[in-house]
């Protein structure tokens, strides 16, 4: 474990045990610009895409996060870690860290882990043109609420 904040850092597997039963999660994919959120059920390890937050302060994205965190009685946080395709942290996993650590002062503490997002918008794209045959414009106000959603189903994998 590690502190990040008030919140805890934990491993995927002490965070899934950490939480407790009928557990809900939320997904995150934090950009730059936008972050995508996903709802999660760890007991029937459903998902759904849930909303795209477009960042703007910290303290406002923050608590527009804690008010869905409050809304849907969020028990952990699985943020998707940006990994270089080579398996490196790169610059973007310090840019997703730091703001996971700067909103922890304004959301409630929660345990939090940190799960490889390789290619979860790649996918997320795919399935949009492939499967719902989605226009671009479209495609760029879901992207990262479904990149999300790739986030929560790999981890529930």
């Amino acid at each position: 474990m590690v502190p990040l904040g008030t919140m805890k850092l934990l491993s995927s597997q002490d965070f899934k045990g950490s939480l407790p039963p009928n557990a809900k999660v939320l997904g995150l994919d934090v950009g730059t610009k936008t972050i995508g959120l996903a709802f999660g059920d760890v007991t029937t390890k459903t998902c759904t895409p849930l909303k795209v937050i477009n960042r703007t302060k910290l303290k406002a994205d923050a608590a527009i996060l804690a008010k869905e965190i409050k809304a849907f009685g969020v028990s952990g946080l699985v943020v998707g870690w940006p990994l270089n395709v080579d398996g490196t942290e790169g610059p973007k996993c310090q840019s997703v860290k730091d703001t996971i650590l700067a909103m922890a002062d304004f959301i409630p503490d929660l345990p939090v882990t940190f799960w490889d997002e390789r290619f979860s918008t790649a996918l997320a794209e795919n399935f949009l043109i492939t499967e719902i045959d989605m226009s671009r414009k479209r495609r760029d106000q879901v992207i990262d609420k479904m990149a999300a959603l790739e986030i929560l189903n790999s981890f529930f994998c």
